[in-house]
């Protein structure tokens, strides 16, 4: 099943962002069930995150989502996981 985590930072949290980027990715890579995955912007600037995942269960979903490091490092300001049907693309 897919599901959509949408995350958004607190606000003035683009360091925070930028400094936990690089684990944020590895742990993308490391647990292979992202379809897909972006930041969401404002002005041109990161503020939130959109993530696709293929997994089994909301509850699969919501602990990836808790075991994000931009998770870990207190940056979202909410974090909804949400099942999600693909129709096009």
């Amino acid at each position: 099943m897919l599901y959509a985590v949408i995350c958004r930072d607190k606000a003035g949290a683009l360091q925070t962002r930028l400094d936990t980027r690089a684990a944020h990715l590895a742990y993308i890579e490391e647990t292979g069930i992202v379809t897909m995955a972006g930041p969401f912007l404002e002005g041109g600037q990161m503020c939130g995150s959109l993530v696709i995942l293929d997994c089994e269960s909301l509850e699969a979903a919501q602990n990836w989502a808790a075991g994000d490091p931009y998770a870990a490092a207190g940056l979202f300001d909410s974090v909804t996981v949400q099942e999600w049907k693909k129709v096009i693309g």
